[in-house]
């Protein structure tokens, strides 16, 4: 192992120049040396090729120029750096219709070898076991307390070395040997196989188990109805595969033109091209290649985290103020980490900074700094007036906590207000207690509302003609770029076969709710679809762009809420279909994305996509099922290893609080959060205002102001706090401005790297740690670093007025 790593360290490949089809012309010279000159190091290499000055190619020149400034739609230095991208021998344009988006092109090759194998036995046969590691690790972790997420990069980093251990081993001989069939070994493991198991475990297990298997738990566990394996397999299958059919039918919109960015695709596509071609240009000083700069930040990012992640805690949660006052109530709402508001973003933790929204290093500036725009106004100035003004009774609850509370400060107790077949019981409810929320908890769900209408104004002002345009198949008109023609070498997937797949797992569907009592009618579940189905294009089109999710979970939950209430599984599965089936429509699309860039075979990908999902649910059934019938006490809170299903256990409160109490009771006039409605108008108009700006106006920096990321992009607040989302702004400003600007080169060859080796390094250390440490409960030491962090705040209690036995507070009616 030593040798093996000394042997990553020291070699690397060997730094060559790029040719560049268009540097910067004559007239811009000056200027473009000098900005980049102050960004470059000693060393560096700017290639200039000779081409014909006629008038066409000046025109070429400008319109490639003017084309690479389409990235300030959500970067504020598209403008300024576009000079030195076309110059950057990563960034640079390279053929005559490259991406017009410098970010694309120092991520994706504008090259395609189409005599590379994708279709081959190693490729099925990685894919398969890596889809069956991910998925059944994921379906065990999910059912223990603390959960992981196992996260795709764990599994395609794994695949390389087994994928070049295969070139290494197996013969190139037909599989059924004298009697033909496809070889063992066609060729060198490439990018191309590599990208088909990293979008196999993406579909399958990318965003940990499949949502459809909390609804299972939650019936067997806590609802104590078991329909059996055929209904638990048509629920997982149903749900997960409608949502490839819809990625499918959208294609010509979330995936072919070259807007469609899909910002997160580029890390992944630099970590492949990383191990399979790795191209070494210097950048700013810098020679070494990224792959080997990749494996630094590995190595060493995984040795890190194990400090903050279990021997100096400290380093995670860095809220220095609190150690110096540990139970000072408001000292611990304001600066507080864990339950406050974090006022001071400061934390040496990957996972505190990257856990909950993704890497920093990704979005675009624009987006960065409307998240931040957002968490100030609404997080720091909104929730402290509200929760400091005691409208909602915030003196008796924490400032920032996603459980539900009675008023008597104890966790909401759901089995005191239903009966024993689980129906609500008014009277019950009007003897124990309304439902209170923390400010950000209830603010939260008013950012919801206000984030699902902004999502269709903003999808209807901007982005309207695209959509009319694919609904009538209607040709885009924006101009194809390099991927989009490379890609017509293959042979696409026909939309009929979308369709096949939609209808028979739209019967599955139906099946799932009426051969079992769900007491969910067939009317519901075409409603949740096409709740779906309408938000698909303007969610995907802002995820694409920004790297942020418009989640439809609680506008599912609150529809459903008023349409059937009373009938919490009715409501389970009517979120799943309703918002499960557009995200995962979503991750289908952003693979779809990354066979695009990687000019993967669509009708290859079409095949790994539905086996891996299919084979993925079935896994995920079995290990559940396995975990039921052999972990003693599972989903009880006096399980011995903590497999306590936490998951299941919230899927089961919230089917109570909007499926038997209703959001009629919460929302409605009258009710104590009925002011979060006026949300609603709120998000369907500011949208509205920008475009009528930029109408008039269309230099003005509102264009950087997107409003769905205004409101959505902090939709993790709570169980994440400001804190989290401070230091991910910080860090993303720093690189996203700082460095991009001054030191582009720099920043065009490592960034990705740099976030692709921070999150499969804590990916790793995380898993690790889990294993050998969380599984067998082993407590972390206990010393200075690791015990002052034990405040009021990380404790949860940092209340302004504590109750006594029999005190109660709130509402007197309800």
């Amino acid at each position: 192992m030593k040798n093996v790593l000394k042997s990553i360290l020291s070699s690397d490949a060997p730094v060559t120049d790029k040719k560049l089809l268009h540097p910067a012309d004559s007239s811009s010279g000056a200027a473009a040396s000098s900005a980049s000159d102050a960004g470059k190091g000693k060393g560096d290499t700017i290639v200039v090729t000779e081409r014909d000055s006629s008038d066409h190619d000046i025109e070429k020149s400008r319109s490639v120029g003017l084309a690479a400034l389409r990235s300030a739609d959500y970067d504020p230095l598209g403008g300024k750096i576009s000079a030195i991208a076309e110059n950057d021998e990563y960034a640079g344009i390279t053929v005559e219709d490259d991406s017009p988006y410098p970010e694309v092109r120092a991520s994706v090759p504008s090259t395609d070898d189409p005599s590379l194998v994708q279709n081959t036995i190693r490729m099925w046969t990685i894919g398969m076991i890596m889809t069956t590691i991910g998925c059944g690790l994921n379906m065990l972790f999910s059912m223990h307390s603390p959960t992981i997420v196992l996260t795709t990069f764990v599994t395609s980093i794994l695949a390389w070395p087994l994928g070049r251990a295969w070139d290494m081993v197996m013969p190139d001989k037909p599989v059924f040997g004298r009697f033909g069939g496809p070889s063992l070994n066609p060729g060198p493991f490439n990018v191309k196989e590599h990208a088909l198991i990293t979008a196999m475990g993406n579909v399958a297990f990318g965003s940990g188990n499949a949502y459809a298997t909390d609804i299972i738990l939650s019936m067997n566990n806590f609802y104590n109805k078991d329909f059996g394996w055929g209904f638990d397999l048509l629920a997982v299958w149903s749900t997960q595969c409608i949502g490839f059919a819809m990625a499918g039918l959208s294609r010509k919109v979330l995936v072919t033109p070259a807007s469609m960015i899909w910002p997160a695709n580029l890390v992944t596509c630099t970590f492949l091209t990383n191990m399979h071609i790795n191209e070494n240009h210097v950048a700013n000083g810098w020679k070494i290649s990224r792959l080997k700069f990749f494996m630094i930040v590995f190595i060493v990012g995984f040795v890190y985290y194990w400090f903050p992640g279990f021997i100096f805690q400290a380093l995670s949660y860095f809220a220095w103020v609190t150690w110096i006052k540990p139970k000072d109530v408001i000292v611990n709402q304001v600066f507080g980490a864990s339950t406050g508001l974090g006022l001071i973003p400061l934390t040496f933790d990957w996972n505190q900074i990257a856990g909950y929204v993704g890497s920093p290093l990704v979005p675009p500036l624009g987006v960065i700094a409307t998240i931040l725009l957002s968490m100030v106004i609404i997080f720091w100035i909104v929730v402290p007036a509200v929760h400091y003004s005691n409208i909602w009774y915030g003196k008796y609850l924490p400032i920032s906590d996603s459980g539900s509370y009675d008023r008597f400060q104890n966790t909401y107790n759901v089995s005191k207000i239903v009966s024993e077949s689980l129906t609500f019981n008014k009277d019950a409810y009007r003897e124990y207690s309304p439902l209170y929320l923390s400010a950000t908890f209830a603010i939260s769900y008013g950012l919801s509302f206000a984030g699902t209408m902004a999502t269709i104004t903003h999808a209807i002002c901007f982005h309207g003609k695209q959509i009319w345009g694919a609904i009538r198949n209607i040709t885009s008109s924006e101009e194809e770029d390099v991927h989009a023609k490379l890609m017509r070498n293959y042979r696409d997937v026909p939309q009929w076969w979308f369709i096949v797949v939609f209808l028979i797992f739209f019967g599955l569907s139906i099946a799932t709710v009426r051969a079992w009592p769900t007491e969910m009618p067939v009317f519901t579940l075409i409603i949740a679809l096409l709740i779906a189905f309408f938000f698909l294009l303007p969610v995907g089109i802002i995820y694409a762009l920004t790297n942020i999710a418009v989640g439809l979970n609680v506008i599912t939950e609150f529809i459903i809420g008023y349409m059937t209430p009373g009938k919490p599984i009715a409501m389970m599965f009517f979120k799943t279909f309703g918002y499960i089936t557009n995200n995962q429509a979503i991750t289908f699309a952003q693979d779809m994305k990354i066979g695009h860039y990687m000019k993967v075979a669509p009708r290859v990908l079409f095949s790994a996509q539905l086996v891996a999902t299919v084979w993925g649910g079935l896994v995920q059934m079995c290990v559940m099922k396995w975990a039921q019938g052999n972990i003693e006490d599972i989903c009880t809170s006096k399980q011995k290893s903590h497999f306590t299903c936490p998951g299941s256990k919230v899927f089961f409160n919230a089917s109570i609080i909007w499926g038997v109490i209703g959001p009629q009771r919460m929302f409605s006039a009258g009710q104590m959060y009925d002011k979060l409605m006026y949300f609603f108008i709120l998000g369907a108009g500011l949208p509205v205002v920008n475009w009528l700006v930029l109408k008039k106006w269309p230099r003005s920096l509102v264009r950087y102001l997107n409003w769905p990321v205004f409101f959505s992009g902090t939709g993790l607040i709570p169980p994440a706090t400001p804190y989290n989302y401070g230091a991910y702004c910080m860090v993303g400003i720093f690189f996203g401005y700082f460095i991009k600007k001054n030191y582009f080169n720099w920043w065009a060859k490592y960034n990705y790297s740099l976030s692709a080796g921070l999150d499969i390094s804590l990916a790793w250390s995380s898993l690790i740690i889990f294993l050998a440490l969380g599984l067998t409960n082993t407590d972390a030491p206990s010393w200075w670093g690791n015990n002052v962090i034990n405040t009021i705040d990380y404790d949860g209690t940092a209340i302004q007025h504590q109750l006594t036995d029999g005190e109660s507070f709130g509402l007197k009616k309800w």
